[in-house]
């Protein structure tokens, strides 16, 4: 696949477009894995809140336990000609115990509040260590936009 109309972004255009999609888009790709079970994959609704991306899921789900398991995990946005691929470490939060404003953030962002519901959630918060963005091969080179937990700022010109 060619890729020949695509104009590279500078790091600094490319973290404000990955921010710019965190806040707007509605569904992730969430790859946790389980030492024994193996890798898991399922599409969640997400909110970017507070520096961190926030999913809800059933408190016994898959995705729930293998968090519990093993906390690194892997999250992509869902559009393959712009990329974007989030590494962390997630933590399940009981609804009960999830910090109002981030529960808030998702209620009004998915008209769904989980902490209203009979069943028992739990919220996914992953804090991003790694981000990677690009969009076709001529951005390929400078994709790390976000190491250890820091933006990269991007060279001098």
């Amino acid at each position: 696949m060619q890729n020949e109309n695509i104009a590279g972004r500078d790091g600094s255009e490319r973290r404000r477009d990955t921010l710019e999609r965190l806040m707007a888009e509605r569904d992730i790709w969430v790859s946790t894995g389980h030492p024994e079970h193996g890798p898991h994959q399922v599409p969640l609704w997400f909110v970017w809140h507070g520096e961190a991306l926030w999913m809800c899921t059933s408190a016994t789900s898959a995705t729930a336990r293998n968090v519990r398991a093993e906390p690194r995990v892997r999250l992509a946005l869902p559009d393959t000609s712009d990329v974007v691929l989030v590494q962390g470490e997630a933590r399940c939060v009981p609804a009960d115990e999830v910090p109002g404003d981030a529960a808030a953030a998702f209620a009004a962002k998915f008209g769904w509040d989980p902490r209203e519901e009979e069943g028992p959630y739990a919220y996914v918060c992953v804090v991003p260590r790694t981000v990677r963005a690009w969009r076709g091969e001529p951005e390929l080179r400078g994709r790390v936009i976000m190491r250890e937990g820091d933006w990269l700022r991007p060279p001098a010109a």
